[in-house]
Formats: C-alpha cells, sequence, structure tokens
C-alpha cells in the first residue's frame, strides 16, 4: 500500500473520526498541520448538519472542504460549492408518507438550520447533538423560507427494521439511505457522499488513485468507490467492510489517525 501519492483525505464523522463520546482527538488536529504543510486536501464528509460539522472542527474550519447532509450541500470555509435540494412538492409529498411512521421523529433539513416538530425535551437533547441551528415549529408543512436538502428521521428502535421497509419503494425517485443504527434520510437522487466528493475531485483535478476515503455507515457506501485508497473502520457496517478495499482500527482506538501517520510518514 503506497500512500506516498496521496492528495486527499476524505473522512466521515460518526462512527469514524469521532469517538463513541463524539470527540475528535488531540492527535487528529495535530496531524492535520502535517498534512495540510504537505499539500494534502481534506475533506470531512457527513450526514450531520454543516454547521455541527463546523463547530467539532472549530480550529481548522475555515482550511477544509465540507460535504455536509450527506452530500446535499458542499462548503470551503464560507463559500458554497454545491448545493442539491428537494423541490417543495415532492417534499410535502415525503412529510404526508412519514406521518404513517409510528414512533419517528422527523426532521427537515434546511440549508438555514434543522427544524423539528415538539417531540419532547429528550428528543431534542439528543438531537442537538448533530444539529447546531435549528428551530422547532408547529407544522414542518408551514417551512418555506428555506431551501430542503434532506429529510432526516429518526427511530429509536431501527432505521433498517423499521424505517428502510417502509420507505424503500421511494428509491426509484429519491436516495433512502440508512445512515446510522436510528437514522434514515430521504435526499436528491445526486445527494450523496460519492456524488459531491467526485465533484470535488474534478475541481481539484485530484483522481482516485491520489485519495483516500475512511467510513463506517451505509451513507459511506458511494464515497468508497471514489478512493483507491477506501477503509472501513473495524466498527463499521459490514456493507462497508464489504466494498472497501482495506480495514482500519474502530474509531476508539484512533483508526483514521492511524492512517494518517501512514501517509504523513510516507512523505517524510
Amino acid at each position: 500500500m503506497d500512500l506516498s501519492k496521496v492528495k486527499l483525505v476524505a473522512t466521515d464523522m460518526d462512527g469514524t473520526l469521532l469517538n463513541s463520546e463524539g470527540k475528535v482527538s488531540e492527535q487528529f488536529f495535530r496531524q492535520f498541520e502535517q498534512l495540510q504543510n504537505l499539500g494534502i486536501t481534506f475533506v470531512a464528509a457527513s450526514g450531520r448538519q454543516y454547521y455541527s460539522i463546523i463547530h467539532k472542527l472549530r480550529p481548522i474550519k475555515d482550511d477544509i472542504f465540507v460535504i455536509a447532509e450527506n452530500g446535499a450541500l458542499t462548503m470551503h470555509g464560507n463559500k458554497e460549492l454545491q448545493k442539491t435540494v428537494i423541490d417543495r412538492d415532492l417534499y410535502l409529498e415525503l412529510l404526508d408518507l412519514t406521518k404513517d411512521l409510528e414512533g419517528s421523529q422527523v426532521i427537515l433539513c434546511g440549508r438555514k438550520k434543522g427544524y423539528i416538530e415538539d417531540y419532547g425535551q429528550d428528543f431534542v437533547n439528543m438531537f442537538t447533538e448533530f444539529y447546531d441551528r435549528y428551530e422547532i415549529v408547529e407544522n414542518l408543512a408551514d417551512v418555506v423560507d428555506d431551501a430542503y436538502l434532506k429529510i432526516a428521521i429518526c427511530n429509536q428502535n431501527g432505521s433498517e427494521k423499521y424505517l428502510y421497509p417502509a420507505l424503500k419503494h421511494l428509491e426509484d425517485r429519491l436516495k433512502v439511505k440508512v445512515s446510522g443504527e436510528i437514522w434514515l434520510d430521504l435526499s436528491h437522487n445526486d445527494a450523496n457522499k460519492g456524488h459531491a466528493l467526485g465533484k470535488l475531485q474534478e475541481k481539484l483535478n485530484i483522481t482516485p488513485e491520489e485519495t483516500v476515503v475512511f467510513g463506517d455507515y451505509n451513507n459511506d457506501l458511494e464515497m468508497m468507490s471514489k478512493a483507491t485508497f477506501s477503509f472501513a473502520m473495524e466498527n463499521a457496517h459490514p456493507n462497508v467492510k464489504e466494498v472497501a478495499r482495506y480495514m482500519t482500527k474502530s474509531n476508539n482506538d484512533f483508526g483514521v489517525e492511524a492512517i494518517l501517520e501512514k501517509i504523513i510518514n510516507s512523505k517524510l
């Protein structure tokens, strides 16, 4: 595995760069400075809200590319590079469908903020780990002054068992993505991490052979295809382990940092 030609590193956040406490290691921030000195581009690619991602990566937020909302939004500093939205008619249709999902909470992921109805304080406490900017509204159908990036649905009983079977019939029209154990996302077909990363590679003139990708869940699958050096975390979903070319240690055992160290050493 020759990492000496790597020019771009893209990593998922939850279950990958973040440990189980939702924190980024000090080791990573030290390594980022070394990567920057070596001219290597860093991309944070997550299902999270953009503002949540840059909150986690605040010390370096102006120096990185961010693929947020599972690929619906790409940012560099304060500059919006790409945005893929759902039109309002389809959004309203999806809201009607999600009303029948018992025990689920629906989030409208807007460009400005996230929107939820009043699901109670316990849900808000959990939700705010992933959304820095949000508003509680009486009815999600009444949100008009924002772009609809995606609809995220939460079900504590499990997204693969309770949400995906009820919504998979939409796959001929939308991206229906199980993005976590309790999360499922509905978005435009082009709103995925792989599509967004591919556009960024084109913009930067960087090839898959010069790219490293890290991921752990199904919303990382498309991104894996954009890198010769695709790494599944030890804690990854079986689907990710099947398509990734390589494995690394778990997010709690600094799996991303271990490979970054190899990249840095290969350049010395």
